[in-house]
């Protein structure tokens, strides 16, 4: 695959995005699909109050037609089971997330879908993408970042995407708490992957989908900086966060995923850390989780903290290629 073409896919993407923003934006706050700020929240984010939410709507339109068009176009007569699976987890953690938003601010309902909801949801998209791997022989080891070491899980392998899939989605939706936070992390992990995707010619379905995420990304950050035009609410994020575990696992790279993935891992953390340590002593470690609206309470400015996470991102996303690249 050329290099042209990459940049092709990842420019369509970008441009198509803000093609629709748009067009999209003043429709959500037409139907007053503002976003509702939780009380408990920094007292800051009240004047947030409002801003359209949903908007990652616009990023799985761009995602989904730039990906189908870009392997119809430089990929005819490939192999689309990795396509199927990559769009599959996208609108279906989109879906799920879309159901969501839409009780909170159609339905008023802060919290929205409740937890058993969600989770079931996440749990049975993740048990049909395992039965189609299954199904089509996908190799069930894991490699040992930066070893040669492998180690076959057999029907563990089941277990361990159940806990990519639905991990990953959540993990990468308490990320999504201040302007162009999350699209600008998200945007840096998958275009890590996407170099990664790229020196295996046998994933070219993967790279194709991880940069027009990319592009689409950049996009939205366009309406989605600070200040903030729009959110992706819960529909871009958990399709963001299944997005990204099915393209760790389709291209072997499951692992990498916690290096590649750090700031998520670490805002998750943030938030089991506050928990364990309230629950058992009643004092909490952080001002307040996740960690993001830690250093807001600290007197940081939403703007630094953003820069600051985004460079934190960068860093584990160097990192991961590195040792893939050197000792995989």
């Amino acid at each position: 695959m050329n290099d042209y073409i990459l940049l092709i896919t990842m420019a369509l993407s970008f441009a198509l995005t803000v093609v629709i923003s748009p067009i999209i934006i003043p429709y959500l706050r037409r139907l007053k699909f503002g976003q509702a700020i939780r009380e408990e929240g920094p007292e800051s984010h009240q004047k947030k109050s409002g801003t359209p939410t949903m908007g990652g709507v616009m990023i799985i339109i761009a995602v989904l037609v730039t990906t189908l068009c870009a392997s119809y176009w430089f990929t005819p007569g490939s192999s689309n089971v990795h396509l199927f699976l990559v769009l599959f987890v996208l609108l279906g953690y989109g879906l799920l997330g879309f159901l969501d938003d839409y009780i909170k601010v159609a339905l008023k309902r802060n919290l929205g879908l409740t937890s058993k909801q969600k989770m079931a949801g996440q749990i049975i998209i993740a048990l049909v993408v395992y039965i189609i791997l299954e199904r089509t022989g996908f190799p069930t080891f894991i490699t040992v970042p930066g070893t040669s070491f492998e180690l076959e899980l057999g029907w563990g392998y089941g277990l361990l995407i159940l806990f990519m899939l639905v991990g990953g989605s959540n993990a990468v939706n308490l990320t999504d708490g201040l302007d162009g936070l999350l699209a600008g992390t998200a945007a840096i992990a998958f275009g890590a992957f996407a170099i990664l995707a790229w020196t295996d010619q046998s994933n070219v379905e993967v790279t194709i989908f991880t940069l027009a995420v990319v592009g689409a990304l950049l996009g939205f950050l366009v309406f989605n900086a600070h200040p903030a035009k729009v959110f992706m609410g819960d529909t871009g994020s958990l399709a963001l966060g299944g997005a990204i575990a099915i393209a760790a696992i389709l291209t072997k790279l499951e692992l990498i995923l916690v290096i590649i993935g750090g700031v998520f891992v670490l805002e998750t953390l943030s938030v089991i850390i506050q928990v364990i340590s309230f629950k058992t002593t009643g004092k909490r470690v952080f001002k307040m989780s996740p960690l993001h609206h830690h250093y807001e309470l600290k007197g940081w400015s939403e703007w630094r903290v953003v820069t600051t996470f985004w460079t934190v991102g960068l860093v584990f996303a160097v990192l991961g290629i590195y040792i893939e690249v050197m000792f995989g």
